[in-house]
């Protein structure tokens, strides 16, 4: 075998799930960028065709490497595909050679060394807060946000400043008895960013009667490396994450955001050939759940509270496509009286967030958030719900460019819950209780 693919340990694997792929373009209405192009090799079955031309020793050339950037890792085209092809693992295994042989312009490598020397690390992270709120103040966001390339789509998704929430290292059920004792997962941007969000699903799942463990450090999970084809970091990443909740010893292992349940999920694949750690990490993956999906698991236990809310629901493409988790956030939401939910035309469309593909790719990115937007201001709901931060940052950012006036809300799933528990608790970060 000759080309990028040449001695590489797992490429004879991947070639027979390229072979699965009968060409039947039942992928190409679910695959946003055909979608958007009408380009074959911009589609799944293209993709897999130009993998399997390079497992046969074709040339990775700049044109190659621009239809495997491009795929966003929706995993649309996964449930639709007739005969079970894991376009998944054959993006994932092909985006780490096309990584390690990619021929790349300065300024591409300078974005995606900068956003790997941040993104992962949630002390990094933290440590944007203060210039970014002093930026903001300046009206310095607000002009980064007009440059062109990934600074100025940083800048436009930068999110307005929450209050950050530190959360205890156990907080008990409420008010009893205790059904289960979950980790949390509390990820890297999640935590910098959207740590009331956390704190949202920390309250539901106590007053759901579980005792929630949060570790403390704990990391990024690798999902971000892994989507973009740095397995190395992902590998990392994933062992830290598997022994820290190895450690803490824990019924289940919860995450709020939609790319880090896809990516746990996924531990016993990664960590498949590392004697070391592969039984850990299919344990780990057998227990990982989001956080709707653990709630449904158990039932009610807390009363509903009304919320009179037309909400219009989004399901995070790693949520619905990659976890399969669909019925169970629904469910929830359908379980808050007298909350309305609508849902938008091409409900199955990514919103374009797609881990940091909306910083690498910010012009495709943004098409799609605007083709979002416009679905969902559509449905007149005043609130939007999203299962992964992402997502709500990316549709956020698409509603203001669209302009309406009064925009929805974006929120995470859980803050609705959390309000619906909590009757007359004033703002959803409220966090008296938790300590």
């Amino acid at each position: 075998m000759a080309g990028v693919f040449a001695g590489r340990p797992g490429a004879e694997q991947l070639r027979a799930l390229t072979d699965t792929c009968v060409h039947c373009g039942f992928c190409l209405p679910a695959c946003p960028t055909y979608q958007l192009w009408g380009e074959e090799m911009d589609s799944p079955r293209g993709r897999i065709h130009l993998a399997r031309q390079l497992l046969d020793g074709a040339p990775l050339t700049p044109g190659v490497t621009g239809h495997f950037d491009a795929c966003l890792g929706c995993l649309a085209c996964v449930p639709a595909c007739p005969s079970g092809v894991k376009y998944n693992e054959i993006i994932e295994e092909t985006r780490a050679v096309v990584e390690e042989s990619a021929s790349r312009g300065l300024v591409d490598r300078a974005l995606r060394a900068g956003v790997f020397a941040l993104f992962p690390y949630p002390r990094r992270m933290r440590a944007l807060r203060g210039p970014l709120r002093l930026a903001r103040r300046l009206g310095l966001v607000d002009a980064a946000a007009r440059l062109p390339g990934g600074l100025g789509a940083m800048a436009a998704l930068a999110p307005p400043l929450q209050r950050r929430v530190a959360l205890p290292a156990r907080v008990r059920a409420r008010p009893g008895p205790r059904r289960a004792v979950v980790g949390l997962l509390t990820g890297c941007v999640q935590a910098a960013f959207f740590s009331h969000v956390s704190a949202a699903t920390v309250r539901v799942l106590a007053l759901e009667g579980c005792d929630v463990v949060i570790p403390r450090g704990q990391g990024c999970c690798g999902a971000l490396a892994r989507h973009t084809g740095r397995d190395a970091l992902a590998r990392r990443q994933a062992r830290r994450t598997v022994a820290t909740f190895t450690r803490a010893g824990v019924d289940a292992v919860v995450t709020d955001v939609a790319g880090c349940g896809s990516q746990l999920k996924e531990y016993g694949t990664l960590l498949a050939g590392d004697p070391q750690w592969s039984e850990a990490a299919q344990a780990l993956a057998a227990k990982a759940g989001d956080v709707t999906e653990v709630l449904a698991e158990f039932g009610p236990l807390a009363p509903r509270h009304p919320l009179p809310l037309t909400v219009a629901y989004h399901d995070a493409c790693h949520l619905a496509h990659g976890q399969g988790v669909r019925a169970q956030p629904r469910a929830l939401l359908d379980g808050i009286p007298q909350l309305r939910v609508v849902f938008p035309a091409e409900g199955e469309m990514c919103c374009g967030s797609a881990g940091v593909y909306n910083l690498l790719q910010r012009d495709t990115a943004a098409e799609l958030g605007d083709r979002k937007a416009a679905a969902l201001l559509a449905t007149g709901a005043s609130v939007v719900a999203a299962g992964n931060p992402g997502c709500v940052l990316q549709i956020s950012a698409a509603l203001r460019r669209a302009g309406a006036d009064p925009a929805p809300t974006v929120v995470h799933t859980v803050q609705l819950l959390d309000a619906s528990l909590r009757p007359g608790a004033g703002s959803l970060e409220s966090t008296a209780w938790l300590a």
